[in-house]
């Protein structure tokens, strides 16, 4: 971890960067290697956001991704722009679901090859149809995602622009039109196929299939047109090595990050900007052309004395595991290292889904609640030392869904215990062995389980309401107001770099990119 960096006294910046998250590395790194002069204010002693890595048991050398998890929206372009020591592995599989059938323990597979998808499907549903769906449906979304992926990195497009650019009116219909729950129905009869599919609409996003705001189309949008192909990636060395790798890349340039300063208050007239920030040494001004903020709308309105926008809430629980070894599946036919591989599906039936939902919209939490687990030290031993590598040990994190900020006000670590004990419940009833009988120890003897939910994210890290996308997640194409590049604000020198700018959200890197792109092309030289 480096020192705190200390801001000049006094200096006017081409640009002051409110937040060294990943999104802010990737605005200063840009802007520095274009040879403006970058000041970057983060609150923590460390630079990373919600990308970071760390190791969250004691006296364990197991070196866990904390907040986010997998790689998919970060384009190759800024990885290249930047030159950064940084890389991706592709999973061997893609999913694993297990389910009870006719009384007997079975699961979906999809991934390994062809064949075995196809097998996996049979064995499940009885007939190939589902597969051939399967197949038709998402060479929809794989189509989709050639097409609207590039354009993340340019101006946004028109609307129009951007359906010509699709050029496929069925699959317009079906992802920007009409709820996903319409064309998941007509594709699919199966219920945990149906399940599969409608996940990723969910991840972060409480709303239902049918939800008429289609703010589960635009989640489950953002979810599969990554890299232009949909694929989820486990970033190498976890996620923090792309979070080093940003500010090395930053610094190199001539950045200053300045760890440990919280920025107060913004300043402007349209054309310079003062922030005020506050570091244990005391308070300061720098005096900034062009202010990036990244961080949450609520934030930049709170810092500039705006009117607030529309409250955000999260709905996903988070939770950290390690194991001393993987668990057996009561699915016979299941390796639990390959299970376990891709993205491991629990209790996300289409109706399951449904059920969670309502009871969790009524104020209840979710008798069944829905999680995906993901065991990246499977694709990548290297996050954990040698020694426990070697001992067959190995991470689990896992992501609930359906658990909306709203239902931990009355008491959050009661209500997380609660969820988390019956989250890991639901697991079991797929396991061969309790997972508790699995769990690892830390150096003082308690279980290696780290659990947060969606307040203790708006705690540790201000993330309104605990929402991972900062707010309500935004169509890729220009709306009323969105301005050339999907970060602008009410103010000319002030602009939105984190994950609440249009086509923000995730670790992509994409509104950083963007912001620095619309201060380049206001102070071409």
């Amino acid at each position: 971890m480096m020192p705190p960096a200390a801001p000049p006294a006094s200096r006017t910046y081409d640009a002051v960067i409110v937040g060294g998250g990943h999104n802010g590395l990737v605005a200063a790194a840009y802007l520095a290697r274009a040879g403006r002069s970058v000041l970057v204010l983060e609150r923590l002693d460390h630079t990373g956001g919600a990308a970071v890595s760390t190791r969250p048991f004691a006296g364990v050398d197991a070196r866990l991704s904390r907040y986010s998890y997998l790689v998919s929206l970060l384009p190759k372009k800024i990885v290249r722009d930047l030159d950064l020591d940084f890389r991706v592995r592709g999973r061997t599989v893609s999913s694993y679901t297990p389910v009870e059938r006719d009384g007997r323990p079975t699961g979906l597979l999809v991934g390994g090859d062809e064949r075995r998808t196809r097998e996996s499907f049979a064995r499940l549903t009885g007939s190939q149809r589902e597969y051939a769906a399967w197949q038709r449906f998402y060479g929809m979304t794989g189509h989709v995602a050639q097409r609207v992926f590039p354009t993340l990195t340019e101006p946004l497009p028109t609307r129009e622009e951007l359906r010509r650019r699709i050029d496929d009116e069925a699959a317009w219909r079906a992802l920007f039109e009409e709820p996903i729950g319409v064309t998941i129905e007509e594709h699919f009869a199966d219920d945990l196929v149906r399940g599969v599919a409608l996940t990723d609409a969910l991840i972060g996003t409480f709303a239902d299939a049918h939800d008429p705001s289609l703010s589960q189309n635009r989640c489950f949008l953002y979810h599969v047109i990554g890299g232009g192909t949909g694929a989820w990636d486990v970033p190498v060395g976890g996620m923090g090595a792309l979070t080093d790798a940003l500010a090395d890349a930053a610094r190199a340039a001539g950045a200053v990050l300045a760890t440990g300063h919280e920025a107060v208050r913004i300043e402007t007239d349209g054309r310079t900007a003062e922030v005020t920030h506050r570091s244990a040494d005391g308070e300061g001004v720098a005096a900034a052309r062009h202010v990036l903020v990244n961080a949450s709308p609520r934030e930049l309105a709170t810092l500039t004395g705006a009117p607030p926008p529309p409250p955000a809430e999260g709905a996903q629980l988070k939770v950290n595991m390690l194991l001393t070894r993987l668990p057996a599946l009561r699915d016979p036919a299941a390796d639990p290292r390959e299970a376990f591989a891709g993205t491991f599906h629990i209790a996300e039936g289409y109706e399951q889904l449904a059920t969670a939902h309502a009871r969790a919209a009524a104020g209840e939490l979710p008798t069944a609640p829905p999680s995906e687990i993901y065991c990246h030290s499977l694709t990548d031993p290297t996050i954990l030392a040698p020694a426990l590598a070697g001992r067959g040990m190995h991470t689990l994190t896992l992501f609930g869904l359906h658990t909306p900020a709203r239902l931990f006000a009355g008491d959050n670590d009661a209500v997380r215990e609660e969820l988390l004990a019956s989250t890991l419940a639901q697991l079991d009833a797929h396991l061969a062995e309790p997972l508790a009988d699995c769990l690892a120890t830390d150096a003082d003897g308690r279980p290696c389980v780290e659990a947060r939910s969606p307040l203790d994210l708006e705690r540790d890290l201000r993330l309104p309401g605990g929402n991972i996308f900062h707010r309500e997640l935004s169509w890729p194409h220009a709306q009323e107001g969105t301005g050339r590049w999907g970060v602008e604000t009410g103010w000319a020198n002030v602009l939105l770099c984190g994950a609440g700018a249009v086509r923000g959200g995730g670790v992509s890197g994409v509104p950083g990119h963007n912001a620095a792109m619309a201060v380049l092309e206001q102070t071409e030289y």
